[in-house]
């Protein structure tokens, strides 16, 4: 099994695959497109990207990706966060500091109160300015101890983040449905076409009617006109339960638009 992630080694998307699955062949690439693009080339059977961080929100181009091309969700992977400084040299020595913009926007209560006139840059991935930081000791990263073993750095401090309790919610995305486990999501994607009163309740009501939990419900722009929006949904159980069956047959009559992403384990 090949697996499609954010590279290099060292980011917590190579993390999160270890803990889906230890043994599979891991594939690097430089950013979330082109990760979920390898699998639309079958250049890998699985691409495990960042879908929502507990501290920051969303990962909107995951949302996007979802959105626009033809992807099934197969798995998720909850990963703890520890953001930690690392640099070859001493905090004195530092004139830049690097990460991928989510680990920064994570930092930015600690960046200002300690590196006020320090450039901040962002970059492709955690990993990838930890590699940059190996080279001088003026660039410090932001990313995980375990890159700072892979590219030779000391922490020089760790547990950064802003909130202690930082989590980063991957999801695995695939082409075989997994079988129904008992313990599991689905994720759908809904366009309410004509934007009356009420036509959002419509739809929740579905839910609420068979009692069937969501887990979460966030709205994206359509980026059609200012105002219009998707709403991607998240729910508790398995697209072959027969009230949530019964439910989404009844939402296709009111939606402009549904998309089912997937049925897939929930995370532990």
């Amino acid at each position: 099994m090949k697996i499609g992630i954010l590279g290099p080694h060292g980011t917590y998307s190579e993390k999160a695959a270890k803990q889906w699955n230890e043994k599979a062949t891991l594939q690097f690439y430089d950013d979330i497109f082109d990760t979920v693009d390898a699998l639309l080339r079958n250049e890998v059977d699985y691409s495990i990207v960042p879908i929502e961080n507990s501290l920051e929100g969303s990962i909107t181009l995951t949302l996007d990706l979802l959105l626009e091309y033809e992807l099934r969700i197969t798995g998720e992977v909850i990963v703890q966060i520890k953001n930690c400084l690392l640099s070859r040299g001493k905090i004195e020595d530092i004139k830049i500091i690097m990460s991928h913009p989510q680990p920064l926007s994570q930092c930015r209560k600690y960046l200002k109160n300690n590196f006020k006139g320090i450039e901040i840059r962002s970059d492709l991935s955690t990993s990838h300015a930890a590699k940059l930081a190996s080279g001088s000791k003026e660039i410090a990263a932001i990313a995980s101890a375990e890159s700072a073993k892979i590219y030779g750095l000391k922490i020089l401090d760790e547990n950064i983040q802003d909130i202690p309790e930082n989590f980063t919610r991957f999801i695995v995305v695939g082409k075989i449905p997994p079988a129904p486990t008992g313990n599991d999501k689905t994720s759908i994607i809904v366009y309410l076409e004509k934007n009356k009163p009420g036509a959002l309740y419509e739809i929740l009501g579905e839910f609420a009617d068979k009692n069937i939990d969501l887990t979460k419900i966030e709205s994206r722009p359509t980026k059609k006109a200012l105002g219009d929006y998707v709403f991607y949904i998240d729910i508790k159980g398995n697209i072959e339960d027969k009230a949530i069956k019964d439910a989404i047959s009844r939402i296709k009559g009111k939606a402009g638009m549904l998309k089912i992403l997937g049925s897939y384990p929930a995370a532990k």
